[in-house]
């Protein structure tokens, strides 16, 4: 597929213009492109094409061998390979239930799940709401699942969520002391999760800190899940080794392991979902993990859903330079080639066919490519065709604030920063509406 995006609307114009300064220094500083008049003709990989050169004309060919093709190459070339999945000896516990929380509208609980046989061992905590009720009288409920970035206390200000006691990285804006979370952080990212508006559309949300699996530095790879199988330091890596990336998806197939269990949610209508470099890691579960129902993208931008190849905005010499231990050591092989990458992100969001597919963009985003996200998701239309899905419906990247929804694809691109708001929350409802509806996905 030949695209040139040198012909650009005004609403692109108006992303640019209205970039935060902060966003433009670092830019300037890093000789980042953030104009879109500057964004060169490139041609994406062919998605529906064998390794061998013969095509692939239908679902069966997609499935048989074409899917595994491109799980390799992003598992040796951009995250690095997944070493393993449910260890055999992990095991969990509900450590606590409130049947009554937030004011009656929920029920809470708290669940421990242990990697290993050693109570001491790598585990993570899980927080589940769910609308309220007797046990069994509604469920099982469908429910959304994502990590988050300041422990399980941070998605709500309710007082009854036990805090973190895992390392934290720094943040200005938050009370944490000596890498550890303190009461500062209840609550603070509560926009985010909008938990009550999600119960009360009838539908459970999870979260596990992502602090749990991989402290996000470079350290953290030899900690936690990273101990389990034996990850090296960053740089003495193997070349295909996993990175932070690649642990925190792994832990969120681990939850979705509980939630298939747990009788009052229904493990086969979960939707993983992600913000940023979290939604990196969303997108990668659900490429790996056809058990996920539903997949959510929320501006995750380079090494998310946003095209590598057109040089607008975070490219992958600067991810792979700031963060050297969320991908695979191969990846920075492409810095400043993009081109020469066997794969681009079109290819990972058709990983996800046929099961419903969200990408969401924020206006003043630049950083993310929003226009790339767009463009990444209209390239996998033509998988989703093999399986007699409709594409989004539209040519052009859309208006803000203007949702586009397909057979199973949706898009939006807001007004706003890089951020979760209380509006991309009721896209993802909506949609979930009816991607989740009950029995099979849709």
């Amino acid at each position: 597929m030949k695209l040139d995006p040198r012909a650009h609307s005004l609403c692109t114009a108006l992303v640019i213009a209205l970039a935060v300064p902060s966003l433009q220094a670092a830019a300037a500083s890093r000789d980042v492109n953030l104009d879109e008049s500057k964004v060169g003709a490139y041609e994406l990989p062919p998605l529906l094409k064998l390794d061998d050169g013969q095509p692939v004309r239908d679902a069966a060919a997609w499935q048989g061998k074409r899917r595994a093709e491109l799980l390799e190459v992003f598992s040796r070339e951009v995250y690095g390979r997944t070493p393993g999945g449910r260890p055999a000896e992990m095991h969990w516990a509900v450590t606590a239930v409130d049947r009554a929380a937030l004011g009656g509208k929920a029920v809470r609980k708290e669940i421990t799940i242990w990697f290993t046989a050693k109570k001491d061992g790598p585990k993570m905590h899980l927080l589940i709401y769910q609308p309220p009720g007797a046990a069994g009288a509604h469920a099982p409920w469908p429910a959304f699942l994502g990590l988050n970035y300041f422990g399980n206390s941070s998605v709500n200000a309710d007082p009854g969520i036990t805090p973190s006691q895992a390392w934290m990285r720094a943040n200005a804006d938050f009370k944490i002391v000596n890498q550890r979370v303190t009461e500062g952080t209840r609550g603070v990212h509560a926009g985010r999760w909008d938990v009550e508006n999600v119960v009360a559309r009838g539908y459970a949300t999870a979260t596990v800190y992502y602090g749990d699996l991989c402290e996000d530095r470079g350290d953290g790879l030899t900690t936690d899940v990273g101990s389990l199988f034996g990850t090296h330091p960053v740089e003495e890596r193997g070349p295909a080794e996993w990175g932070a990336i690649g642990i925190w998806a792994w832990g969120l197939s681990r939850a979705l392991d509980y939630l298939q269990t747990d009788p009052e949610i229904d493990g086969q209508r979960v939707a993983v979902h992600g913000h940023s470099r979290l939604g990196k890691a969303a997108l990668w579960a659900g490429a790996q993990d056809e058990r996920f129902a539903f997949v959510i993208s929320n501006d995750s931008g380079c090494g998310g859903a946003a095209l590598s190849r057109r040089d607008f905005g975070e490219t992958v010499a600067i991810i792979n330079t700031s963060f050297p231990y969320w991908f695979a050591r191969n990846f920075r092989a492409y810095n400043k080639r993009e081109a020469s990458l066997p794969v681009d992100q079109h290819s990972l969001l058709a990983l996800i066919a046929p099961r419903p597919l969200h990408v969401a963009s924020a206006e003043d985003d630049t950083w993310a490519d929003p226009r790339g996200e767009f463009l990444a998701l209209k390239a996998a239309e033509d998988v989703y065709a093999l399986f007699g899905k409709r594409g989004l419906g539209v040519t052009d990247w859309p208006a803000v604030n203007t949702p586009v929804l397909g057979d199973g694809l949706a898009y939006h691109v807001r007004t706003g920063k890089h951020d979760i708001t209380s509006y991309d929350w009721a896209q993802y409802l909506d949609h979930a509406d009816r991607a989740l509806r009950r029995g099979v996905a849709k």
